[in-house]
């Protein structure tokens, strides 16, 4: 067995620093957290190359005392806890002792402070966890920390970093939350000498989401105030109009701290699932206040999650103060004039309206009915008779589950390989005609099959935009006036990494000042689509994991979004459309799903029906 020794200290800081300091947006952290805890009421955040080359947090709050501040850079020193009872009573957001130690152990370190009643600041230097230098300095009040260089001497660690505009993102993805998190406080992010963002921390809560997300998601706001038992809940919930792909947008914050919780992140899409789609997810901003003595925070090295002791009472206190503010309002969204998408919600059809009632016919009629069948059958004549006497009803297939439709796949693949699909055997198709304004229906020597217009012309508009998108053969038409895009930081950085992507596909978008983009010219076939929710969806869509699928993840998020300009059922169609569809269909590499998954064809055997209707038996 090798020799067991003690780690030096360099090692020990090195291990700890990685527990705490991840990136730069984790040094931006720690540092905003120390400031608001100083009692700041204006932080000043700036950042170059993503924060890796460096990182400047500006605060005027109450400052370092001069001798305390080589103490400040020690493991475990910190002016929150004095015993081991104070963990669980901790409301300030840094408390570990750990965070300028870490920061100081992979980075070159400057501070400047002054405390109130000084004349003069200090100004420290510490690099790699050793101390180079400390002076007098003029400097105002309060702390200024500037780090430059993370990880420039843990080489492995630094090459794990993503690209300057990936890490920037996520360092204003951070300061975001914490502006939403302190509206008292005033916030300023500079990124790469632009100014990125700025709160006046004049309390508004919505002047900061207006901000921040934008004019949208701001006027589409329902304010949220509940009081429960050591538990509060305010802010605001999103109405579902404004509901997105993923769940960037659920922010909760609890006594001040933007954490992550599966309890409340649940109890929120809980609250809104009779409200919303499936795989829809709503707009939050909520602040929660609970006892401290009911949460452990001490139980991540980044205090990124916590522990509840009534877990359960935190998630209905948050599911029943978004449950009730959306149950007491209207949620019809508004139509802005012009506009071709409506959000309306359908009204039910008359056939689910009725799903529960009695058959149209009375009981004695139908015993009737089931005796003159009986008769005729026995006879052996009459077979025509029972068809007409049954025109009227319905007589639906029930699908196969898909373990047995994968089981006999000879058969149906002989069907459309060798006999549909033929170039011949489509001079001999006999179109029957249009059921329920949804299903086309086709016979074909002693088949008929049964096309679902709707997954039908979705699967064709797919594979056309896929196909258009690989040859580069996609042309851009002018939308006037452009569509202006709000994007988030996150958002914006994903999209001008995949610029080039957008602009291959026929897209045509600049920035447009601010986080606003103009979408100038969208692909041909999404024109008629080219509206704000499609494009946000597109945005919304986008991931760093595309970076590894290339532009094929991206080129499949917009053929499936060409998807919604597919002919909807319920709609009436003509014979020479019908044809048409049909022959486009046919000359996909596989016309038998949708994007979606469902069939777009199903058929039914000239000898199955028969047997049916007891012609055979």
């Amino acid at each position: 067995m090798p020799k067991i020794q003690i780690l030096d200290q360099n090692t020990i800081n090195k291990i700890a620093a990685g527990e705490v300091i991840e990136r730069p947006a984790s040094v931006v952290k720690e540092l905003m957290e120390n400031a608001i805890d100083a009692k700041a009421s204006a932080i000043t955040v700036e950042i170059r190359d993503g924060g890796i080359s460096f990182i400047r947090v500006t605060d005027n709050g109450c400052g370092i005392l001069a001798d305390e501040i080589p103490m400040a850079f020690l493991r475990h020193s910190t002016s929150k806890i004095r015993t081991v009872e104070d963990l669980f009573l901790v409301s300030s957001l840094g408390f570990r002792g750990e965070a300028l130690s870490s920061i100081a152990a992979v980075a070159q370190v400057e501070v400047i402070t002054r405390t109130c009643g000084n004349l003069t600041g200090i100004r420290y230097q510490i690099e790699g966890g050793v101390e180079k230098g400390m002076e007098e300095i003029g400097a105002p009040e309060g702390t200024t920390f500037i780090v430059r260089n993370l990880f420039y001497n843990t080489p492995v660690r630094k090459k794990f970093l993503k690209t300057a505009m990936t890490e920037g993102a996520h360092v204003g993805d951070l300061v975001e939350k914490i502006a939403l998190s302190h509206p008292e406080i005033s916030v300023r992010f500079i990124q790469n000498n632009q100014n990125k963002l700025y709160t006046s921390g004049n309390h508004s809560l919505k002047d900061i989401i207006y901000t921040i997300y934008g004019r949208e998601i701001a006027a589409n706001l329902l304010p949220i105030q509940a009081g429960y038992e050591a538990i509060s809940v305010n802010g605001f919930a999103g109405k579902p109009v404004i509901a997105r792909n993923n769940r960037f947008f659920e922010n909760y914050f609890i006594n001040g701290r933007y954490i992550k919780s599966k309890i409340i992140g649940k109890a929120i899409e809980e609250a809104y699932r009779p409200f919303m789609m499936q795989h829809r997810y709503p707009f939050t901003l909520l602040h929660l206040q609970i006892e401290p003595e009911l949460l452990d925070v001490n139980i991540h090295p980044t205090k990124m999650e916590l522990r509840f002791q009534n877990g359960e009472a935190v998630f209905h206190a948050v599911q029943d103060a978004i449950t009730k503010v959306l149950m007491h309002k209207e949620l019809i969204p508004q139509v802005e004039p012009g506009t071709e998408k409506r959000n309306e919600k359908p009204s039910v059809p008359p056939r689910q309206q009725n799903k529960t009632k009695t058959p149209s016919f009375p009981e004695p009629f139908e015993k009737q009915r089931m005796l003159q069948w009986q008769e005729t059958n026995s006879a052996g004549t009459g077979p025509e008779r029972v068809a007409e006497e049954t025109a009227g009803y319905c007589v639906k297939k029930i699908p196969e589950p898909v373990e047995k439709q994968i089981s006999k796949p000879a058969r149906q693949m002989d069907l459309f390989e060798e006999r549909l699909l033929e170039p011949a055997s489509r001079l001999r198709h006999k179109l029957i005609g249009q059921l329920f304004d949804t299903y086309w229906l086709v016979e074909f020597n002693d088949q008929l099959y049964i096309i679902d217009q709707h997954a039908a012309h979705e699967k064709v508009l797919y594979e056309q935009t896929m196909a258009a998108l690989a040859l580069r053969k996609q042309s851009g038409q002018i939308v006037d006036p452009p569509i202006i895009l709000t994007l988030g930081g996150r958002e914006s950085a994903l999209f001008e990494k995949h610029r080039q992507v957008f602009r291959d596909m026929g897209f045509e978008i600049e920035h447009f000042g601010g986080r606003e983009y103009a979408v100038r010219a969208v692909p041909d076939n999404l024109f008629s689509l080219a509206h704000r929710e499609l494009l946000m969806e597109i945005m919304d869509g986008l991931s760093e994991d595309a970076a590894f699928a290339g532009s094929t993840m991206i080129y499949e998020k917009v053929a499936s979004m060409s998807c919604k300009a597919a002919v909807k059922g319920n709609h009436s169609m003509s014979f020479p459309e019908a044809d048409q569809l049909i022959d486009q269909l046919l000359k996909l590499e596989n016309p038998y799903a949708c994007p979606h998954g469902r069939p777009t064809i199903i058929s039914m055997s000239k000898h199955d029906l028969e047997k049916k209707f007891k012609r055979i038996v």
